[in-house]
């Protein structure tokens, strides 16, 4: 029988291919994590320091710089990021040079609540605690708020923070006994009554085209009220 010996030798090749990857993968999964590295995403303000973000990742299992790589559950630790209030989203992975990488997004305010408990509503409508670190300057809500109410409140922000006027301008919002909201615009004396939600984008539509006309006419300071809430008017008291 005749053997082939280039089939031999491509088997030899084949195996010795197999035995260091096989050898190479094992070696990198028994390296030891010595270093971790914490990026921030999106937002230039800091709601959370790397040092708090790093005593989340010593919270898991283990103190994750001296495991093994294999033995360090990834999907635990961005579970257990993700789970802190002021964290959107956070994606946790190694580096072939034994890093671990930890890049969070954290959650952006976009009205902050002034009751019988003070915190902020975020943009997707979730309740976000104060932050030590930094303070954000968004508008506030006073009055009577009760847990029913965030939905409308958080409603009206979130419109706020995507329009550019209402971004610069409104500092406040307020919420009467009977769920009737008004607004306070920066440097501007007089309240906006907006009533009711329904029709909200009207109504703001309303308000930025009265803005526009009374401060060409150099009238905006001759005004202590401004109402939205009858249909397709902005209805003005002086002072």
């Amino acid at each position: 029988m005749r053997i082939n010996l280039n089939f031999i030798k491509g088997l030899f090749l084949l195996g010795l291919v197999l035995f260091l990857y096989a050898f190479s993968s094992f070696k990198n999964n028994s390296r030891l994590v010595k270093n971790v590295n914490i990026q921030f995403m999106g937002s230039n303000n800091v709601f959370i320091t790397t040092e708090m973000v790093n005593k989340l990742l010593i919270q898991s299992q283990e103190k994750p710089y001296f495991l093994h790589k294999d033995d360090i559950d990834l999907r635990e630790l961005e579970f257990l990021l993700e789970s802190n209030s002021m964290i959107k989203s956070a994606q946790v992975y190694l580096t072939v040079n034994g890093v671990l990488m930890a890049k969070v997004e954290q959650k952006v305010p976009i009205a902050r609540v002034q009751n019988s408990e003070v915190f902020y509503i975020d943009d997707q409508g979730f309740r976000m605690p104060l932050s030590t670190q930094h303070s954000a300057r968004v508008p506030v809500v006073y009055g009577i708020v009760e847990e029913e109410d965030l939905k409308r409140v958080y409603k009206l922000a979130l419109t706020a923070y995507n329009d550019t006027f209402l971004k610069t301008y409104l500092t406040e919002i307020h919420q009467n006994k009977n769920k009737e909201i008004s607004l306070k615009l920066r440097l501007l004396d007089f309240e906006v009554s907006v009533g009711n939600i329904d029709n909200l984008e009207v109504k703001l539509k309303n308000l930025k085209a009265f803005y526009q006309k009374a401060k060409k006419d150099n009238m905006l300071d001759i005004y202590k009220s401004v109402n939205l809430q009858f249909d397709n008017q902005v209805v003005c008291t002086k002072k």
